[in-house]
């Protein structure tokens, strides 16, 4: 018996029977079949096709979009020398932790995750195109990887590969660095602008995430990139104002006033607030700066400038990110309140001059 011998003489049909009909080679070969045979299988007009390298669709339909998703997934992710029984690799299975114990999935798809417009369209945004209009799906994979782009895979290459977010049982790409990959390969600025302003205003993640990886991607020479990230930047400072203005009405804080300009009387312009307790001499400040990198260091001395020289006159700075108040607004609520507490315990400040920004 050679090494290309079935292990089994059940009818191959069996194999199809799954929720997913999709096997690697190897796995088909583990589960006794053999590589002449997989490729008789497979021949046109055979019940088999081969949808990727050493990827086999067992049923000779067109694929369904989840089906391509997992090929493109088995396609590139490294294999796994041991998967559950019976389990295609990247389909979870389920083994018991213990005699007794509850069930643990099988880790699948080791370095492997979809990204670019399938993950976003995965994500739930609406701007993306649906899966079935897709002629290729993205994969992100280390830059070491030896593979390439094939069929309905194309390949994406990463120094370091993010931590993936699974959504219906499929690892992709945060939506930062999904944005990052899909703009990579889009001319259309509308379409550009529509996904960036998506990201923010639907609540997956903040314009800072965005702008990094879209630096990091070194996309923000493109005119079309920069104009909608000029968008996504307003979109993100406005959004987060709401939350403040939300924060200060139901959170009970005493109201402040807003979106104004601090100086001394008849001296130098102080500096812009969000917003300022007079009584108190509080001053709070939204970190909403998304601006391209070469800009951070001098925009963030600039900014540290003026907290030093307002708490050098007796001005207490709150400084909050519009993550933190979309993840934690009671808490931030309670940090402005006890700003506002500990003023009557403080030196009075010096008197400023409130003008409207």
């Amino acid at each position: 018996m050679t090494h290309n011998t079935p292990l089994s003489p059940r009818p191959l049909h069996h194999l199809a029977e799954g929720r997913r009909r999709l096997m690697t080679v190897a796995q088909l070969r583990a589960h006794g079949v053999s590589a002449a045979e997989t490729e008789e299988q497979c021949r046109p007009g055979g019940p088999w096709q081969q949808l990727l390298p050493h990827v086999v669709l067992l049923h000779p339909g067109p694929p369904t979009s989840e089906e391509r998703l997992h090929a493109v997934l088995m396609y590139a992710a490294r294999e796994r020398t041991a998967t559950a029984a019976g389990s295609p690799a990247g389909v979870p299975a389920s083994v018991p932790v213990q005699p007794g114990g509850r069930e643990r999935p099988v880790p699948a798809y080791a370095e492997a995750m979809i990204t670019g417009l399938a993950a976003l369209t995965l994500h739930g945004f609406r701007a993306a195109p649906p899966l079935p209009s897709l002629d290729a799906i993205d994969v992100l994979v280390p830059r070491l990887r030896r593979l390439r782009t094939t069929g309905c895979a194309r390949i994406v290459r990463t120094t370091a590969l993010p931590t993936a977010e699974h959504v219906t049982g499929v690892p992709v790409a945060p939506v930062a660095r999904a944005l990052a990959d899909a703009v990579a390969g889009l001319s259309d600025a509308g379409v550009v602008r529509l996904l960036l302003t998506e990201a923010v205003r639907g609540g997956h993640c903040e314009p800072a995430a965005v702008v990094r990886e879209l630096s990091r991607a070194r996309l923000l020479s493109r005119p079309h990139v920069v104009d909608a990230v000029d968008s996504l930047v307003a979109e993100g400072r406005a959004l987060a104002e709401r939350r403040l203005y939300r924060m200060v009405r139901e959170h009970g804080l005493p109201e402040p006033v807003w979106n104004v300009d601090l100086r001394l009387p008849g001296g130098p312009h102080l500096g812009g607030v969000d917003a300022y307790w007079p009584e108190h001499s509080v001053a709070l400040e939204l970190d909403t700066r998304a601006h391209r990198q070469h800009d951070d260091d001098a925009e963030w001395a600039e900014h540290a400038r003026k907290r030093e020289h307002l708490e050098r006159l007796g001005v207490t700075v709150v400084h909050l990110t519009p993550r933190k108040l979309r993840d934690g607004a009671e808490h931030q609520a309670t940090v402005v309140r006890t700003a506002l507490m500990a003023a009557a315990d403080r030196e009075p400040a010096a008197y400023v001059v409130v003008l409207p920004r």
